[in-house]
């Protein structure tokens, strides 16, 4: 599989790093570190594809890994058009290991923020679209399937980052796309109680996580903004559907989703129909317990034996 996302952003990208390093299941060939919109609160830059790196390469460090190669800067910029590629090394490594015949797994491409790097590399070599599946964490909600929270913005955030990066791949014929937009992301709530007893009890890398979510709290009550008992952990889906699908009949069994035909987006971030459109699975609900469960599980085993290790 490969990994896709702004690690200088939102903390939750971090858990789902940490998450897919701990799960067995997976061969993570690649780590893009993509870039955020301009300005973003969390890393108003300007170079955060570079910063994202720089953060996903910190946590390797706080686990012992030492295989940094596989993490990749993608592009430093959300696409102009429709039709221009930002071309990146990162790019490059997505086709290269998009194109391997050497493989029979099916290779995922798990994305939690825009999709510069993977519309680039489909627009380099769309034969791409044919040899993979996109898991995407964006988009807003569907017609018909859930209403926008209040004071919604009017662009979800991950679609914001590269709009045309997303119409690109939403108007590719034959890529398989699975979103989980944003009504089914923002179910992914754990407390801070959870986080604290389940999370933070977890040594060093345990406190780091658990300190990322409560900087980020701080922020937003420093903004004068209503701070809640929960965060949502949003990205961690990418595991779930990927790490802890089911053994027989490998799927995602434990989570609903819809298939539709796969909609136009347009420039202002809203879906158009297709008529005789490919189709595309919409989540609809995630199984939470599975995916919290797995990750409080496995990063309390990876504790304690990186405390036998040192020992």
């Amino acid at each position: 599989m490969i990994i896709d996302n702004d690690f200088s952003g939102d903390p939750d990208d971090l858990f789902q790093l940490v998450h897919h390093v701990l799960s067995p299941a997976v061969d993570i060939r690649l780590i893009i570190a993509s870039h955020l919109r301009p300005g973003d609160p969390m890393d108003p830059g300007p170079e955060t594809a570079r910063n994202a790196r720089a953060v996903a390469a910190d946590v390797f460090a706080r686990m012992g890994l030492d295989s940094t190669e596989r993490i990749y800067e993608g592009a430093a910029e959300a696409m102009v058009d429709t039709t221009t590629p930002q071309v990146s090394a990162a790019a490059q490594a997505i086709i290269a290991e998009a194109m391997r015949d050497d493989v029979a797994t099916p290779l995922f491409y798990a994305a939690g923020g825009g999709l510069t790097d993977l519309a680039s590399a489909y627009l380099l070599e769309p034969r791409i679209g044919q040899r993979l599946i996109l898991i995407w964490i964006g988009g807003p909600e569907h017609d018909g399937l859930a209403l926008p929270p209040m004071d919604a913005m009017p662009i979800e955030y991950n679609l914001l980052i590269d709009i045309n990066a997303a119409r690109v791949l939403f108007g590719a014929p034959d890529l398989t796309i699975w979103q989980i937009p944003r009504d089914v992301y923002r179910q992914c709530l754990v407390s801070d109680v959870e986080l604290r007893k389940r999370v933070a009890s977890c040594g060093a890398l345990g406190r780091y996580l658990y300190e990322e979510v409560a900087y980020e709290q701080q922020r937003v009550h420093d903004h004068g903004l209503e701070v809640c008992e929960s965060y949502a952990l949003g990205d961690s889906p990418l595991v779930l559907l990927t790490a802890l699908r089911s053994t027989f009949q490998a799927d995602s069994s434990s989570s609903s989703y819809e298939e539709r035909p796969t909609p136009e987006l347009t420039a202002d971030g809203t879906y158009r129909p297709v008529r005789g459109a490919r189709p595309m699975r919409v989540y609809t609900q995630v199984d939470v317990r599975l995916m919290f469960e797995d990750f409080f599980l496995k990063l309390d085993e990876f504790t304690r034996w990186q405390a036998d290790v040192s020992a």
